[in-house]
């Protein structure tokens, strides 16, 4: 059984405690005296009070000098605001650019007034095929703009918040020095806008944020982005530059679910997001919207976590960082495969890119790439490699799990029923990217000797039970396909005949195949029949 302290066994732990915290104090040459260690302990928390009261009085010693060049050893920027600079010239208007892109390097030597204007708009936008979310956004993106500037500038910040706004709205800039970042000086109400200046004293890369109560609604809507202060010796050159920011959505209904989605406050304080997304959507940098770059370009990733509240494992699948600006600032990390970025933090990271191929951007928090959305691509186009990466140069089996069907516990998701072969087309496209994409691929080519592609298929259109059959009940062992022979497995997926009409409907009217149509009465007859042997010949 525990029992709590008494007063004379607190006191033989917190004077010991204390002498040593006293003793610290005194260590500094501005104070002497020696330690009260006999005195009670009222005396003893007196004296420790005065002690450091006193020394807080006396005046900071100055700093070592700057290494030559305005560097402290050690570190990449220029911290130092008080650093010499040249004289403020001139004014400009701030280039702001929408994700993933960012505004040029600045080159002036001197700083300048910069002027930025941003726009709060309430927005209805896609969050992945089939679901809408009404966004709180600044400038109309999530994230919000790039917005680059030089150390030492001076800020001229107007929020405007539109006049269809339902909410107030202002902004927290971590790169302002000052009471609320910003917050209190920019409250703008709808149809207003605020006017505030601010100088960029330190250099980095800094969220900024709305900071209106509830401020985790806001944030969990959309309103966040990035901010650089660019060093006044700017960065190493690279060949392309980009603007990701990682942010958790909390929606009424699980992930996929078709329609409108409101904020859920219930599943925001639970911290328990339906997506983890890049750049404010599913898909926002991947397939048709994925970054670009060729070999032997080096990339510089301004990457930024929006939050609310998860933290993020930031990694790039076949790359190492060759620099990596820990949240935003000026140490440097070399040779890094994962880099954490905190919620309401920052991380710079560059690689240069020696070959060819789609380079897939993550959380490494894995299900949340392969299963709420945190996934991006690098396509790289360029000459092959090959001692620095050879591809495959053998096939072997390898069955180590056996080769019985697995079961996925996939939960249908309530979507509404389609009426006509149209809505089922487009509801299956929906399914096809939650459930298929990753074996078949995007245009359905399948993956060479591991899934077959369902692109002009003789399989599947020689025989549609059989599909459904299929999907169903899955499949293992080989099967020959367009007279290529296949040997993987394919899972049991736990989806309703809607589902599977849906998924199925699409297929058939893609990828060149015969546009059947399969009803959901059709997978439901399937449904009942016992499951049996698929006959794996095309025909």
């Amino acid at each position: 059984m525990k029992h709590s302290p008494t007063p004379k066994r607190l006191s033989a732990l917190i004077l010991p405690a204390m002498a040593i915290i006293l003793s610290m104090v005194s260590c500094d040459n501005q104070l002497s005296g020696p330690l009260p260690v006999t005195q009670s302990h009222d005396q003893l928390v007196r004296e420790v009070t005065d002690r450091v009261v006193a020394r807080n009085s006396q005046p900071v010693p100055a700093l070592p000098a700057a290494a030559p060049g305005g560097k402290t050893p050690g570190t990449r920027f220029s911290t130092s605001a008080t650093d010499p600079d040249a004289p403020l010239q001139g004014e400009e208007v701030a280039i702001l650019t929408d994700p993933p892109q960012v505004p040029p390097p600045i080159t002036r030597k001197y700083p300048t007034k910069v002027k930025v204007r941003l726009e709060v708009k309430e927005l209805e936008k896609q969050m992945t095929d089939g679901t809408t979310y009404t966004y709180w956004t600044f400038g109309g993106t999530v994230p919000g703009k790039f917005i680059r500037v030089r150390q030492n500038d001076e800020v001229e910040f107007t929020l405007a918040n539109h006049p269809d706004s339902k909410m107030p709205h202002n902004i927290d800039l971590h790169a302002v020095t000052g009471p609320g970042g910003g917050a209190a000086a920019s409250m703008t109400a709808p149809g207003h806008e605020s006017v505030f200046s601010f100088k960029a004293l330190n250099p980095g890369l800094f969220i900024y944020h709305c900071a209106t109560a509830p401020v985790g609604m806001h944030i969990g809507n959309g309103m966040y982005g990035l901010i650089f202060v660019e060093p006044r010796e700017g960065l190493p050159a690279v060949d392309k530059e980009f603007y990701v920011c990682q942010g958790d959505f909390y929606t009424k209904g699980k992930f996929g679910e078709a329609g409108l989605q409101p904020f859920d406050m219930e599943k925001a304080l639970r911290e328990q997001p339906d997506y983890v997304v890049f750049n404010g959507s599913v898909g926002a940098i991947a397939g048709d919207n994925a970054l670009t770059a060729k070999t032997g370009e080096t990339v510089r990733l301004f990457m930024g976590n929006g939050g609310p509240n998860l933290s993020s494992s930031f990694h790039v699948i076949g790359e190492i960082f060759d620099n990596v600006y820990p949240e935003g600032g000026d140490t440097v990390n070399h040779n890094v495969q994962t880099t954490m970025i905190p919620a309401g933090g920052s991380a710079i990271v560059d690689f240069k890119l020696e070959v060819p191929g789609t380079y897939i951007l993550v959380d490494h928090a894995i299900f949340r790439a392969f299963n709420k959305g945190a996934i991006g691509m690098l396509k790289v186009s360029g000459a092959e490699d090959k001692l620095v990466y050879s591809g495959k140069t053998n096939d072997l089996i390898y069955q180590a799990e056996g080769s019985d069907i697995q079961v996925m516990p996939l939960v249908a998701n309530a979507v509404p029923k389609a009426g006509n072969k149209a809505e089922r087309i487009a509801a299956g496209k929906t399914v096809y990217s939650r459930v298929c994409i990753a074996c078949h691929q995007a245009e359905g080519q399948g993956v060479p000797m591991a899934f077959p592609p369902l692109a002009a298929s003789d399989f599947l259109n020689a025989d549609a039970d059989r599909a459904i059959h299929t999907v169903l009940n899955g499949m293992t062992g080989e099967v020959t396909v367009n007279g290529v022979k296949f040997n993987s497995v394919m899972p049991k997926l736990d989806l309703s005949d809607d589902d599977v009409s849906n998924v199925l409907s699409y297929v058939y009217s893609s990828f060149g195949n015969k546009g059947t149509e399969v009803l959901p009465d059709q997978v439901k007859a399937v449904r009942a029949l016992p499951p049996v042997p698929v006959n794996r010949d095309a025909h």
